[in-house]
């Protein structure tokens, strides 16, 4: 069985236990990081350097980093197929939007949209930021929209580039944001909403998140 550490509420974390969840593997999460503590402990920086979640144990292996994670999963305990193909030419793709999808686009949300809008106090507020912060992500969201098209998914078949970019959709279709008009961006998400291992690791509430003066 494997185990993961880090707090439902983390959405790197929310990424992770999306992919066990749709690779089917028996799993044990335990709270870590943020109101529950224990990122400091002598054994989990063992396990993590950084002090950061999510981190999982499987055997005698330990791994972090949350895409490094769903590769691996993908890696050893997928069929080899559209999810994670087994062939690297076919795998490229995959690979590529994943990438993007962690070190451009929820990178593009994580900090300047949601920080900005629900973990920091409307009183510190940089609106103008934020604006800026929703056109450079909208301009993510124009690319995504385009590469879907018909889809019905970011290569055409569900794949782990689709957690990787789209565990990040629930917060944004969620939060009190202005958004632009992106029907193909919707229809994407409505497809993800109906996975149920999405809608169980993902769609979780993030009101522990909200600063108490965000309003």
């Amino acid at each position: 069985m494997l185990t993961v550490f880090g707090r439902a509420t983390s959405s790197n974390v929310q990424a992770v236990m999306w992919g066990i969840g749709e690779l089917g593997l028996a799993h044990e999460r335990l709270d870590y990081g943020h109101v529950h503590g224990g990122l400091d402990t002598t054994e989990f920086r063992a396990m993590s350097p950084h002090g950061l979640v999510p981190v999982i144990r499987d055997g005698d292996l330990v791994v972090w980093e949350s895409c490094a994670i769903l590769r691996y999963l993908a890696a050893r305990y997928g069929d080899g197929g559209a999810f994670w193909p087994a062939d690297s030419v076919a795998r490229a793709p995959v690979d590529m939007w994943a990438e993007w999808g962690k070190t451009s686009f929820c990178t593009a949300f994580t900090g300047p949209i949601f920080w900005a809008r629900v973990r920091t106090a409307a009183a510190d507020r940089d609106e103008a930021a934020l604006a800026r912060g929703l056109a450079v992500f909208d301009r993510a969201l124009g690319i995504l929209e385009e590469q879907i098209g018909a889809g019905p998914y970011v290569c055409g078949a569900f794949s782990l580039a689709d957690i990787v970019i789209g565990h990040v959709l629930f917060r944004y279709f969620e939060i009190d944001i202005p958004r632009a008009g992106r029907p193909g961006i919707a229809a994407y998400y409505d497809r993800l909403r109906a996975r149920p291992a999405f809608a169980e690791h993902v769609m979780v509430d993030y009101a522990p998140l909200r600063h108490p003066e965000a309003g």
